[in-house]
Formats: C-alpha cells, sequence, structure tokens
C-alpha cells in the first residue's frame, strides 16, 4: 500500500462537477447472494430457500435489497468519486425485487457539491432492464489530498 495516498484518489474535488456520473453493472449469481447471506447474516428464507420463497408474493428467490445497495457502494468508492471518498450517508429506496441472473446497472449522479465541506450529494439508483430496483441519495466527503 503507498504511503503517499494522493496517487490513490481519482478526483481532485475541485475535478468535480454537478451532473457528472458513473455506474457499474453486476449479474446476480446464486453464489452471490449465498456470498452475501454469509457476510451479512441475513439468512431470510425468501433469499435462500426456494421452496419457501417459491410461496411468497414473489414466487421465488429474490436477491437481497442491500446487495444493490452494495453496488451503489461499488461506483461512490471505486469510480465516482472514487479512491478515499468517505461515505456519511446512504438514503435507500427498494422498488422491485432482483432475480438471480439479473443484471444490476448501478449508477451514481452528482446533483450538488459542498466546497467548504468537501461534501458530495449524489443520486444514486439501481437499475434492472429499465425497471428502477432501488433508488436514493447518497452523501460523501472528499478529504483533501
Amino acid at each position: 500500500m503507498p504511503r503517499d495516498f494522493s496517487e490513490v484518489y481519482l478526483y481532485n474535488f475541485e475535478d468535480l462537477k454537478q451532473g457528472q456520473t458513473a455506474s457499474i453493472a453486476r449479474t446476480v449469481s446464486e453464489a452471490d447472494i449465498f456470498a452475501f447471506a454469509g457476510v451479512s447474516g441475513d439468512t431470510n428464507p425468501v433469499h435462500v430457500d426456494h421452496e419457501f420463497a417459491a410461496s411468497t408474493m414473489f414466487k421465488g428467490r429474490i436477491a437481497h435489497g442491500m446487495l444493490s445497495a452494495a453496488y451503489i457502494s461499488t461506483v461512490l468508492g471505486t469510480k465516482l468519486p472514487g479512491p478515499g471518498a468517505i461515505y456519511l450517508s446512504q438514503t435507500v429506496k427498494f422498488k422491485a425485487p432482483v432475480r438471480i441472473g439479473d443484471t444490476v446497472v448501478a449508477r451514481a449522479t452528482i446533483t450538488a457539491l459542498d466546497p467548504e465541506k468537501r461534501r458530495i450529494t449524489l443520486s444514486t439508483i439501481c437499475t434492472v432492464g429499465d425497471t428502477e430496483v432501488t433508488v436514493g441519495e447518497a452523501q460523501i466527503m472528499l478529504p483533501k489530498r
């Protein structure tokens, strides 16, 4: 790991602009769901038990909503603003289920910049095709290099 962390950052705060956006795409696998259940401890049968999930309103297993939210964290920590960003807050509204085999596109768009506090507000959204599966807002702080 470098001692001079300035080489880690993708952006200086001053390089960021309102409307700037970044995204990632991930296809959800059964292994992802079981790994998330193991790491989080959330073994709700709607995620891990096909027979149980088939009897629910979803008619089958669905991914954890927070798995999609984790993809938002991926965008913020690796792309915009990128490495070194400090996650301050996130709101998330779950709008539709994600199923095994779905490709989730997580996107973050800068909506406001506060130079005095070096804070960035971003709208966050995850989609599967044309369907919004999560929407929200994140606030990030970008420390000085």
